[in-house]
């Protein structure tokens, strides 16, 4: 009898370490990643170096809106399907980015979350299969159940990525690269 007690414990045990971290939803039933981070800097400079950010990754982010205080900019993250040793992208979330600074404090969250699936054409490249994308709110039939969760773990993993880098771009002290401007060699003069 106590064994059958201590199984059953062991095995609830298991079952909640096994979960994984999920999407927090908001009041609308969205999903939201939301952080606020304490930090000694001034509100001018936590935006400067935000801006800095969004600039930096112009391929996958593009602003939309920016103020003295805040921020607002359209990205994409590539999802990608590891299968051994090879790896191949199965689609896209494109996402909204808003950061608003005060002096000492930031915030910023990641929101609309919004899956494009990839297929191969005929010339074996990943591309989009359709321009309509779903919501990862959105969950699909039990058919295709399993494999939205892979996508929506994924989505999620490379969220966290992305806000850990944020928040390191956010944290460091910026100086601009100076270009030392090089002399120029003249073959006329002697």
């Amino acid at each position: 009898m106590p064994y059958k007690t201590i199984l059953f414990f062991l095995l609830i045990a298991l079952k909640v370490s096994a979960q994984q971290k999920q999407f927090s939803v908001d009041d609308n039933g969205k999903f939201i990643y939301y952080e606020v981070v304490e930090k000694a800097a001034g509100k001018d400079s936590l935006m400067l170096r935000a801006k800095a950010f969004v600039e930096s990754y112009n391929k996958t982010l593009k602003r939309q809106n920016s103020t003295d205080s805040s921020i607002t900019a359209k990205g994409v993250m590539v999802i990608d399907k590891t299968i051994l040793v090879a790896s191949h992208p199965t689609g896209e979330v494109s996402f909204t980015l808003n950061c608003e600074a005060r002096d000492k404090k930031y915030r910023f969250w990641l929101t609309d979350f919004e899956y494009i699936p990839y297929g191969r054409d005929r010339y074996s490249n990943y591309v989009p299969t359709t321009k309509i994308a779903t919501p990862l709110e959105k969950t699909p039939g039990k058919l295709s159940a399993g494999e939205w969760k892979d996508i929506v773990e994924a989505a999620y993993s490379k969220t966290v990525n992305f806000a850990e880098r944020l928040k390191k771009a956010l944290s460091s002290y910026q100086t601009e690269k100076r270009q030392i401007k090089g002399e120029t060699i003249s073959t006329k003069k002697w």
